[in-house]
């Protein structure tokens, strides 16, 4: 089943507090033309009239140009030739290199979604696809790592 791009976008603006400003700014990073009109229409419920499906392209433009909002250019960029197809391996990856995550980092994201992984388990969501110890990451891994994502990084209110 395909993952839904829509509702992976608008975790990610929801559990990182990105202003429509911020994911405009990550698109015009990867020099990608996104309209704010547009954007509004990829964060939108899919049954609202406005709503416009999100490419996968989209994503993956959104996750580069995170990467390269939170932690500046890179000069290991992989050429355009070299594009890989988005999955959710990739998702994963995409944004444990934009928030500088580390292993333990990424098991307590994991934790506050209920979800326990051992180490060995986690690290094999990050192999290249080739490797004999890679797992795929399914649809309800991923959603889980950015429900907890959201956790990891709740502000709260103040109550003051």
């Amino acid at each position: 089943m395909p993952i839904n791009t829509n509702e992976i976008l608008y975790r990610i603006k929801k559990a990182l507090n990105l202003s429509d400003a911020q994911m405009l700014q990550a698109f015009a990073l990867e020099s990608y033309p996104m309209e704010a009109s547009h954007l509004a229409s990829l964060l939108v419920r899919r049954l609202d009239k406005a709503f416009t499906l999100c490419s996968y392209e989209e994503l993956g433009v959104f996750l580069d140009g995170l990467i390269t909002l939170k932690r500046g250019n890179s000069p290991q960029k992989p050429a355009e030739d070299e594009a890989l197809e988005l999955n959710n391996n990739l998702i994963l990856k995409k944004l444990r290199i934009a928030l500088t995550l580390k292993e333990a980092e990424t098991e307590i994201i994991f934790g506050l979604a209920d979800v326990e992984l051992s180490k060995q388990q986690l690290s094999s969501l990050f192999r290249k696809e080739g490797h004999k110890n890679f797992k795929v990451c399914s649809n309800e891994l991923l959603l889980a790592f950015l429900d907890g994502l959201d956790e990891f990084y709740y502000v709260g209110e103040d109550l003051d």
